[in-house]
């Protein structure tokens, strides 16, 4: 699997620098929004960049590792949830719409039967992963299917003017599958990558622990992507992956939410290391992995809230400093037009 992702062209690089420099402000006073103006310059490889159609992504998937014991909430929450986000009731939906970004649910694997429906993505894998206790989550074909899907759904946006995506999940069990994968492509030891999730107690630490060491035990740490996705991953992380690799594809703009939407980037970086030029980090989690993966991939998130609810909340909380960075390129005045005097 190879994907057609590539370094943004530098050669606009200077132009977008100087047409920051004469805003009406002292050199680098806007400080991270200009670094971010830049950034999405260069993607657009425009001095006038423009934010269309932006669009959230919520993938869910049930895991078969969850009824084990590894989340503080049952396996129907997953699908309960999904209802909630169809039904316009969740933190995401309040957010996205405060926003403007239209929402999608991807069903990528939910063990649960919701027929057609607006706002719904139908791209079931099947009713859950297997329980990577006892075998590898999915075998190879199923991920390959899952990222070739997540890859298509993101070409679809694109192909419709969108240039803007924000990834967040949903899935009971998922910050365990997360915490593995994280393990496996970072290197750093089990328990630094383990947190609390959904609310764990003291005693139910101790059992996630104890489980997530079982499943290593049984499958390894593959340092290879696609083989660490297989045994622990979930169908809304793999297909996730495939959509952030297809956007950036498509030189769209990725915002990247928390713990188990930075797994799935883990992935598609270790697949396109070029894909970070097109991300933007929204925040950064309460879940302790989440500081070691944006340490891995050298990011520096916009913003820290003490968030670790998931959905894309992250995402969608940062979209407006997004917005400001294009704005203040696009319309704040230079020195020159504003006859203002610059710098002695």
């Amino acid at each position: 699997m190879t994907y057609a992702i590539v370094r943004p062209d530098p050669h606009i690089a200077p132009a977008l620098q100087q047409r920051i420099d004469t805003k009406t402000k002292p050199l680098g006073a806007l400080g991270r929004l200009e670094a971010l103006a830049r950034q999405i310059g260069l993607i657009q490889q425009s001095l006038a960049p423009e934010l269309c159609k932006p669009q959230m992504l919520v993938f869910a998937g049930d895991h078969g590792a969850a009824r084990a014991g590894v989340s503080a909430y049952p396996q129907d929450v997953t699908w309960q949830m999904v209802e909630n986000f169809l039904a316009g009731g969740a933190a995401i939906n309040v957010f996205a719409r405060q926003m403007g970004m239209a929402l999608a649910v991807v069903d990528a694997g939910v063990a649960h039967e919701f027929g057609a429906r607006p706002g719904l993505i139908d791209a079931k894998l099947g009713a859950g992963t297997a329980n990577y206790l006892e075998m590898p989550a999915m075998d190879a074909a199923t991920r390959d299917l899952a990222l070739a899907r997540g890859r298509e759904l993101a070409s679809g946006l694109a192909a419709q003017g969108c240039n803007v995506v924000g990834f967040g999940e949903m899935g009971i069990g998922n910050t365990a599958a997360a915490s593995l994968i994280t393990h496996c492509l970072t290197g750093v030891e089990l328990d630094s990558v383990i947190g609390r999730g959904t609310g764990l107690d003291d005693a139910g630490m101790t059992r996630k622990r104890a489980l997530l060491a079982q499943a290593i035990a049984r499958g390894g740490r593959p340092a290879d992507p696609l083989a660490a996705l297989a045994e622990y991953g979930g169908f809304e992380i793999a297909m996730m992956a495939g959509a952030m690799l297809g956007a950036a594809e498509s030189g769209m703009l990725l915002l990247i939410d928390g713990f188990i939407v930075t797994s799935a980037l883990l992935v598609a970086h270790a697949l396109a290391p070029e894909i970070l030029h097109y991300c933007v980090f929204a925040h950064r989690s309460n879940e302790q992995g989440h500081v070691v993966q944006l340490a891995h991939l050298g990011a520096e998130p916009l913003v820290q809230l003490d968030l670790r609810l998931g959905e894309g909340t992250g995402a969608a909380l940062a979209y407006p400093l997004v917005q400001a960075a294009v704005n203040f390129l696009n319309e704040m005045a230079s020195f020159e037009s504003a006859g203002v005097a610059g710098k002695a």
